[in-house]
């Protein structure tokens, strides 16, 4: 294995993921930081209690690319400089860790759902399929994004030691599945209290602070007797 090449595309690869989409596509669509309102957590599903859908799909397809382009590539051209599916495996849990902690925003992010997402499918697309499935299954009868995360989590894993076996793949696949179940610890909390958000539900604050970025200028204010007539010296 080229030690420098692993280095170097494993630094590009957290630099990339490092790319905090919702914070940046809410800036562009004139939409409140993610990180001020709701779970206060910089993904798509955060961003879609803006209210703004579009935002939401757009921070949804990013987060997942910056997680599928750096695998893809290693997988592409990463033999030429000694680099196989292992070195890609790892390149994926780098994006993902600068999705968690990116540089650029202060080492402040998001769960890294999407992200681990467009690892799976670079890596085995089969097994990103599946666990997209069962993603969504429990998306679509419960309604909570958080708990669709964990299933899905903890079924990686499984999924790829019992279909695909035990390949070192796994050890990247297994440490982010850990760092999701770990990020999503304020949501178990939640979902055990039953004051879990669901999908699709529009938080007040995301308004606010919509608002908050285009205050829109009042009305001058009429002055006292304005249209009364006034009595005049006679």
């Amino acid at each position: 294995m080229n030690l420098l090449a692993t280095a170097l595309a494993l630094l590009a690869a957290y630099l990339v993921g490092s790319l905090s989409f919702a914070v940046l596509v809410s800036r562009v669509m004139g939409l409140a930081d993610p990180r001020s309102y709701g779970s206060r957590n910089p993904g798509a599903t955060n961003v879609l209690r803006s209210g703004n859908r579009a935002a939401a799909v757009i921070t949804l397809a990013l987060d997942a690319l910056k997680g599928y382009v750096p695998v893809l590539l290693c997988l592409v051209y990463g033999p030429r400089f000694g680099l196989g599916e292992t070195a890609a495996a790892f390149v994926g849990l780098a994006a993902f860790l600068g999705h968690l902690w990116p540089v650029f925003f202060r080492f402040r992010g998001g769960k890294g759902v999407a992200t681990a997402a467009g690892v799976l499918m670079a890596l085995n697309p089969w097994l990103g399929v599946a666990v997209l499935a069962s993603w969504g299954l429990i998306a679509f009868f419960f309604r909570y994004s958080s708990l669709a995360s964990l299933v899905a989590a903890v079924f990686a894993p499984f999924y790829q030691a019992l279909i695909w076996g035990l390949e070192p793949a796994i050890l990247a696949i297994v440490g982010m599945s850990l760092l999701l179940i770990w990020r999503h610890e304020g949501n178990i909390r939640k979902l055990l209290a039953g004051t879990e958000g669901k999908l699709g539900q529009k938080t007040a604050a995301g308004h606010a602070g919509h608002a908050a970025l285009h205050p829109r200028e009042q009305a001058p204010t009429r002055p006292h007797g304005h249209g009364k007539h006034r009595k005049g010296s006679h």
